[in-house]
């Protein structure tokens, strides 16, 4: 008798959340065995790599767009939140701007009953400063910062 102990795979461990999974390196209890017939017409399941349907709350490609009326870029920009984000940047912080971001997200939870992360006040206060900027110019905020005033 083997002492080996069969320990279950990665994913099989975590549940996935959507989107472009993994496929299983086993088949589930649900699906066919070898041999077996799959699903039927009409009843075929997603195929790997497909679009990824939207999350609850997000905003579509088409609303995210606005309407360009003769309005500056920023005239309509409202980071909706919770949605898929498709471009990424890095930003180094020093430790006392990062616990300032981490305090900021606390008294949004604790005192205003805003359960966000990190990703989405640094979305918002872009967001923001950005409409400030286009609106204002040279006397935005960031202007003024930037030329030390």
């Amino acid at each position: 008798m083997s002492r080996r102990v069969s320990l279950p795979g990665a994913d099989e461990l975590f549940r996935t959340t959507g989107g472009m999974a993994l496929q299983s390196s086993s088949p589930r209890r649900d699906e066919p065995a070898a041999g077996e017939q799959g699903p039927g017409p009409g009843q075929a399941e997603p195929a790997v790599g497909s679009p990824r349907r939207p999350q609850e709350g997000s905003v579509s490609p088409e609303s995210r767009r606005g309407n360009g009326g003769g309005q500056g870029r920023g005239a309509n920009r409202r980071p909706s939140g919770r949605e898929r984000h498709d471009e990424k940047i890095t930003v180094y912080v020093s430790a006392e701007e990062l616990m300032d971001l981490e305090h900021a997200r606390l008294v949004l939870r604790g005192e205003h009953g805003l359960a966000v992360d990190r990703g989405r006040i640094v979305r918002e206060a872009v967001a923001v400063v950005l409409a400030d900027l286009e609106s204002r110019g040279d006397a935005s905020i960031l202007v003024r910062r930037l030329r030390g005033r």
